[in-house]
């Protein structure tokens, strides 16, 4: 059994080496150390020490060597095949090749071809470049031709009718004749435009002449213009009806000459003064503006008596006059036509646009002669004012419209104002400043008037500065009326400055009138700003410094910016700020001097016995103290003298301050400064309860809240011993650090509590107590 066992093992081992062999040979580059450990691992994971089962190793043997020839097969197979594919991939890039060639070499020929082409063809282009030019010069000479024909046949066509005494042709030929100088304004022909705008300018005045002869003639009959208020006595004619039949024909004629019109005069019609002009006057009010012209030129130019530089209401008024007399005729008479006519004007505002561009070249004049006048110059700003205002309420002239404020705001004439109201408020400050009655309130006997008690400088300032808002409000230009609330802003800076110099004058006497008067005078200033700066106008003036950034009110911090867009800040809010500061300082002044007479009444109540006045058991009826007599009088003849002085809200700023002033005083100089048995301890407790407190009752329900410090002393003071051992040991306690476990016993601000103690802390209840001198072992 041994030999068949030893041959079935040499079997084994001779299969082994040849399956080794082969794959060595079909694995280049492996390693046969590696390669010979990977068979041994593949047999012993599929036999096993299972001797038995060596009987498997045929058929495992036959079946690796089938998958071996599979793989070959695999391998010549790919190799084989590759070869092919990439002798295809070059035939087909090589025929590519060869047909790019092909397509160049074509390329080039057709390019030399296209060349010689183009070389031959350019005397051709170049011969008929020249014939198309030609062509198109002779076309525009044809066109300017045919303009020219066009401008003679419209000319005979206007002379025909005018012989005719066709006035509607004419009008039409003439209106033709100005739309083709429309077409032709950017032709670039100057030469055939001027020509046709000559031509045009020609039949123009002959037909607007031969119109304006018939119109004049027929407002004449209808007793135009109507230079005093028309009367009822006044008969129509007996043609009325006729007139009007002619008057409405002869308007709707004019109107229809308005675009010719309007191109001959519009040079004319820019502006002298330099103002916006949205449209010139129409035709018809033109001609009807003639004899007010003429009227207005006479009297008010030259060396007559009424043309005086120091009378500007003089011209001013005879133009609202003049609006006024003739408005009803326009809109009894013209407007009905212009509307029947399709004309989109307004007959009564275009009759006050004439009169106001007459009132507006002599205020022009006027104001530049008046610059180095002073007194001239602002009579002439309050004329134009009251003038503006006049024609916008009571002649409804619309604001879109520039009025006569618009030639105030022309440069050189705008500094002067600016210099003017400058100049004129600070002789006026200076005035009320020097005036008697300067620190006094006119209201001082009425009682319901006078609540914030304002000296009359003060008021009449606010008054200045009232007056100066309403003469620049109706300003069209938000820049210009910033440069107004600039001036302003300035105007009360410098009377703050003036009002603090007169503080520090008055500042050796703080409770006199005269100082108190200045506090009031502060806060009215103050109280006047801040209602300002909600108004609505000042708001919008708001909105427009913020848009305009640092022009006009000077550089804007980007904080200050915000604030003033988000209108959390107003305009006035830097005034405010100095004011607030002035105030605040002259009030510390004020108090100051109050405690210091306060003080000096004390002292004797300070140094009183407390330690050795009797006890309350001991005493009938309890009373105050003599030595308080004294700080009682001072401190009720100060409240009574500063609530007549000062206003309501200054005078609770005042009697608060003086409160906790000397809630601080009586208790850090009386309090701590003595010690207390319990007779002086009650005697305190009722000088200040039922005596100091009740002072400062007349002006608060709760006066003790304001004397914190005292009220709770006094409560510590007058504590009952054994409350007061059980709260010494308490704090005792806390500050040794010793107590018990939490919850056990309350904490000391607790305990203080519960007595009525809130402002003291530990500390300062441990020295109170201290201050007893009722102690059971003493």
């Amino acid at each position: 059994m041994a030999a068949p066992m030893a041959e079935r093992d040499n079997y084994l081992e001779t299969e082994i080496n040849s399956l080794t062999m082969a794959e060595n040979n079909s694995e280049s580059g492996s390693k046969d150390g590696e390669g010979t450990d990977f068979i041994l691992q593949f047999v012993e994971k599929e036999i096993g020490c299972d001797l038995k089962a060596l009987g498997k190793v045929s058929g495992m043997l036959e079946k690796l060597k089938a998958e071996n020839k599979a793989l070959e097969e695999q391998v010549m197979t790919a190799s084989s095949s590759v070869p092919l594919r990439v002798s295809a991939a070059l035939e087909t890039a090589e025929k590519s090749r060869s047909d790019l060639e092909s397509l160049l070499h074509r390329e080039r020929v057709l390019s030399n071809t296209l060349q010689q082409h183009l070389q031959g063809a350019q005397t051709w282009a170049d011969s008929l470049g020249q014939t198309l030019g030609q062509l198109d010069i002779i076309e525009k000479h044809q066109k300017y031709l045919q303009c020219l024909a066009r401008i003679e046949e419209l000319s005979d066509s206007i002379q025909q009718c005018l012989m005719t005494s066709s006035t509607w042709e004419a009008v039409g030929a003439i209106g033709t004749m100005a739309n083709l100088d429309l077409s032709l304004q950017e032709s670039g022909c100057n030469h055939l435009q001027a020509f046709l705008r000559e031509t045009l300018h020609f039949w123009h005045k002959i037909l607007k002449d031969r119109l304006a002869g018939d119109f004049e003639e027929v407002l004449t009959q209808l007793h135009w213009p109507f230079i005093s208020p028309p009367t009822q006595s006044l008969s129509p004619p007996a043609n009325a009806q006729e007139l009007n039949s002619q008057l409405e024909l002869l308007v709707s004629q004019l109107l229809a000459l308005q675009t010719s019109d309007d191109l001959i005069s519009e040079k004319e019609s820019s502006s002298r003064l330099g103002l916006p002009q949205p449209s010139p006057l129409s035709l018809p009010i033109k001609i009807m503006m003639v004899p007010l012209s003429k009227r207005f030129r006479y009297h008010f130019t030259g060396n007559r008596q009424t043309n005086s530089l120091n009378k500007p209401e003089w011209y001013l008024t005879q133009a609202l006059m003049w609006m006024g007399n003739n408005s009803n005729f326009m809109e009894e008479k013209i407007q009905p036509i212009l509307d029947h006519s399709g004309a989109n004007v307004n007959a009564k505002v275009e009759l006050c646009r004439g009169l106001l561009f007459l009132a507006q070249e002599k205020l022009a004049l006027d104001a530049s002669r008046l610059l180095y006048d002073d007194a001239l110059f602002c009579h002439l700003v309050d004329e134009v004012l009251q003038f503006e205002k006049e024609l916008r309420t009571t002649h409804a002239y619309p604001s879109t419209l520039p009025g006569a404020l618009h030639i105030l705001l022309e440069e050189a004439i705008f500094q002067k104002w600016l210099s003017v109201e400058r100049k004129m408020a600070l002789e006026k400050v200076d005035a009320m400043l020097s005036a008697e009655g300067a620190w006094s309130s006119q209201y001082r006997d009425i009682t319901d008037m006078d609540e914030l008690k304002a000296p009359d400088c003060a008021e009449t300032f606010m008054t200045l500065l009232l007056v100066i808002t309403d003469r620049y409000r109706s300003l069209p230009s938000p820049r210009s009326q910033l440069s107004f609330l600039a001036l302003q802003r300035e105007l009360v800076d410098d009377f703050r400055i003036r009002l603090t110099q007169v503080m520090k004058e008055e500042s050796r006497n703080p409770l006199g009138i005269r100082y108190c008067a200045i506090l009031n005078a502060s806060n009215y200033i103050s109280a006047v700003l801040t209602d300002w700066g909600d108004n609505v106008f000042f708001l919008q003036l708001q909105q427009a410094a913020v848009a305009l950034g640092d022009e006009v009110l000077g550089p804007l911090g980007a904080t200050e910016t915000g604030r003033l867009a988000s209108l959390e800040g107003s305009l006035f809010e830097e005034l405010l700020g100095l004011l607030e500061r002035l105030r605040g300082d002259m009030m510390g002044r004020l108090l100051d001097a109050v405690m210091r007479d306060v003080r000096e009444k004390t002292q004797t109540y300070i140094r009183d016995r407390w330690l050795s006045l009797p006890s309350q058991h001991d005493q009938a009826t309890m009373s105050l103290s003599s030595s308080a007599c004294p700080m009682m009088l001072c401190l009720r003849d100060h409240l009574l003298q500063l609530q007549q002085l000062l206003c309501l809200p200054l005078f609770q700023m005042f009697w608060q301050g003086l409160a906790e002033r000397l809630d601080l005083f009586l208790y850090q100089d009386l309090i701590l400064y003595n010690h207390f048995n319990e007779g002086g301890a009650a005697q305190l407790q009722f000088d200040m309860t039922r005596n100091l407190f009740p002072l400062f009752g007349h002006y608060c329900k709760r006066p003790e809240n304001f004397f914190k410090h005292v009220k709770e002393a006094c409560i510590l003071l007058t504590l009952n011993v054994g409350p007061a051992l059980l709260l010494r040991d308490l704090l005792r306690q806390a500050e040794e650090e010793t107590s018990v476990l939490e919850g056990q016993q309350p904490s000391p601000e607790a305990a203080l509590n519960e007595l009525g103690v809130f402002r003291l802390t530990p500390y300062d209840v441990s020295i109170l107590l201290g201050l007893r001198a009722s102690w059971p072992e003493q």
